[in-house]
This record gives structure tokens, C-alpha cells and sequence, in this order.
């Protein structure tokens, strides 16, 4: 059994829905202080509702995660109102799809600045503030994409996604002296709302070639983010885990059949 977080302060970036809501989720259930990062208003105040009305403590703070004084500012508020900032959950993207033929630079720089440079600038804004403290935990939400597996129309964000995990070798290395952890999640395909418009056809399709045979849920992700978050997991860093049902363990849809 884990430890408890109860009182501490976690900021989830891109916390307003899909995989960053069911984070932001799983820690409030524990008693932290959730603060949502995001940039649209109307789904970060909605998620932020659902939860408080459960009877946990959340509130959002509205930002561009791309932007430096931006995410200066966040840290700084979240760091004057709750007297420390105990874990950061790095959860924001974007997943547009574009052929390489297609892609412009443009789109190339947005998928860069959201997934990755995000990443940098939210590590950057909040260890001084761990630092003073003498303890952290950083929680990337990373991909089996890019860094694993590949997929038509994904170039930009494989690489971001790859990218992520390049960068927490070394941020793992500067941040250890001063008591504070970064690891990644990696998931596989993972039920959320972008996935209802889909159809249910498509969903058994994906499902199909997922050992488990069944897509993830929010929460196996949260759940593996608290896990890094916890003091037990305190001497690992710079690791990831693959949460993803073990979809990249089959070499061919073949080896899934007759099971």
C-alpha cells in the first residue's frame, strides 16, 4: 500500500480531459491539491466542477504551456497559495495528423511546442521550487508512439513523444542531487472522449490487437503516475513504463489468433 499524498500539491498540465483529467482524478481521490493547467476555460472549469463536487480540492489555472513567463506565472501562483508544489504531472499534447507531404513547418512547430518544449518549460518553472524543498516527483506522459512504435500522419508527434524521453535521461541526472525524480508513462490506446466518435467497430478493431483485448482507461495511467509519485518509487528515475495492455508484445496480428 502506498503512502499517503494527502495535503500535498500536484500540477497536472493538460488536466481538462482525456488522459490528463483521469490524472488529475486519481490524485485528488488521494487528498492532494490538484491544480488543472490548461488552456480552454469552458473544459478546465468543467472538469474542475466534477471534481470539487465529489469533494475533492481542485481549481485550474489558464496557460499557455508553451509560453515561458506564462508558466513562470503559473508555478509562482501555485507556490504562493499552497506553500510548495510537491509533484508536477507533464501531461499536455496535441496529436493532429498530417502525411509528411502534407505537413507544413507550422505543424510541425505546434506538435514540438505542446508536447515537448512544454515539457522543458514546466520542468524549468517548478524545480527551484522543489529544490527549496529537497524533494519532487516529475510524471511525463510520454507515448508508445515515437519512441516504440510508429503511425501514418504521426511523424511530428512521434517525435516530440521520443523526444521526451531523451530529454528525462538527462534532467533525471541534474535533478537527483536535489531530491527530485522524473520518470515517463508510455500508454498504448487509451479510451477517452476523442475516442467516441470513432465508432464501436473501429474500438473492437483496436481492441483486437491489444493482448488484454481492451483498450485502457484513464486511470491505469493515473494510477501509474501516482505510483511514480510516491515515496516508494523515490530511488527511481529517469525510467519509463509501458502501461498499454501489452499491445507492442505481439510481432504480428497472427500471433493474437486463436487465443
Amino acid at each position: 500500500m502506498l503512502n499517503s499524498l494527502k495535503g500535498q500539491t500536484v500540477i497536472v498540465t493538460g488536466g481538462s480531459k482525456g488522459i490528463g483529467k483521469g490524472i488529475a482524478r486519481v490524485f485528488a481521490r488521494q487528498g492532494t491539491n490538484v491544480v488543472i493547467v490548461a488552456r480552454g476555460e469552458e473544459s478546465a472549469q468543467q472538469t474542475t466542477t466534477e471534481l470539487n463536487e465529489l469533494g475533492f480540492s481542485t481549481e485550474y489555472f489558464l496557460t499557455d504551456v508553451s509560453d515561458w513567463q506564462q508558466m513562470q506565472k503559473m508555478a509562482e501562483y501555485v507556490k504562493e497559495k499552497y506553500g510548495r508544489i510537491d509533484i508536477l504531472c507533464a501531461n499536455a499534447g496535441i496529436f493532429p495528423q498530417a502525411s509528411l507531404c502534407d505537413m507544413e513547418p507550422e505543424d510541425w512547430d505546434q506538435v514540438m511546442n505542446t508536447n515537448l518544449k512544454s515539457l522543458f518549460l514546466s520542468v524549468k518553472a517548478v524545480t527551484p521550487f522543489m529544490k527549496e524543498q529537497g524533494k519532487g516527483r516529475i510524471i511525463v506522459t510520454s507515448s508508445i508512439t515515437g519512441p516504440i512504435t510508429g503511425f501514418p500522419g504521426w511523424s511530428h508527434y512521434g517525435a516530440s513523444k521520443a523526444g521526451q524521453l531523451g530529454f528525462i535521461k538527462t534532467a533525471a541526472i541534474e535533478l537527483a542531487r536535489s531530491g527530485i525524480t522524473i520518470n515517463a508513462v508510455m500508454p498504448g490506446n487509451i479510451y477517452t472522449e476523442g475516442l467516441q466518435d470513432l465508432g464501436q467497430d473501429y474500438l473492437n478493431t483496436m481492441a483486437a490487437s491489444i493482448p488484454l483485448n481492451r483498450l485502457g482507461d484513464v486511470d491505469d495511467i493515473g494510477n501509474t503516475a501516482l505510483f511514480f509519485a510516491s515515496d516508494e518509487a523515490g530511488y527511481i528515475t529517469g525510467q519509463t513504463l509501458v502501461v498499454d495492455g501489452g499491445q507492442i508484445l505481439p510481432e504480428s496480428l497472427e500471433a493474437l489468433e486463436g487465443l
